[in-house]
């Protein structure tokens, strides 16, 4: 495999596990983190900071942008004991979680971490999210309402 494609791989499975990571419940992210044990010396280098953060959309996917509002935000930058940076950006004001957010990035830089980082927090939130969506599907469909056409023999 070519440099660039590892590179490539790399940046996306980060982005994959951040975005597991901000989607998750606080309160499950936090209990899987107390699982694991971990709990490296962390120096905050910004942050948190909480604000808003403009939407914009597309009607169709294709026509011109608009302003569609703001949501709030919270961002951290750490630094954790053994060098490696680490970076959150969560919706919501939960400066906890996007401090937790942050650490577990900064660990999953390491490469003697990550696969622990992957198997103990990211995929059991996965999971969770996952059963999550299919419960939502399951309400969603038995609400559903099937609309049909008659057509009648004198037209």
């Amino acid at each position: 495999m070519a440099l660039a494609e590892q590179d490539e791989s790399g940046v996306a499975a980060r982005q994959r596990r951040l975005s597991v990571l901000a989607k998750a419940e606080g309160k499950d992210l936090l209990a899987l983190w107390k699982q694991t044990g971990l709990d490296p010396a962390v120096e905050l280098l910004r942050g948190p900071e909480s604000g808003l953060v403009a939407l914009r959309g597309r009607i169709g996917g294709g026509g011109q942008p608009f302003h569609v509002g703001e949501v709030s935000a919270t961002r951290v930058t750490v630094r954790i004991e053994s060098g490696q940076v680490g970076h959150a950006m969560i919706s919501g004001r939960d400066a906890r979680k996007a401090q937790l957010v942050a650490v577990i990035d900064a660990l999953a830089q390491d490469p003697a971490q990550v696969e622990r980082i992957e198997r103990d927090i990211v995929a059991p939130l996965e999971q969770l999210a996952g059963e999550a969506d299919a419960k939502l599907r399951e309400e969603t469909a038995a609400t559903r309402v099937n609309f049909f056409t008659m057509v009648r023999g004198e037209d």
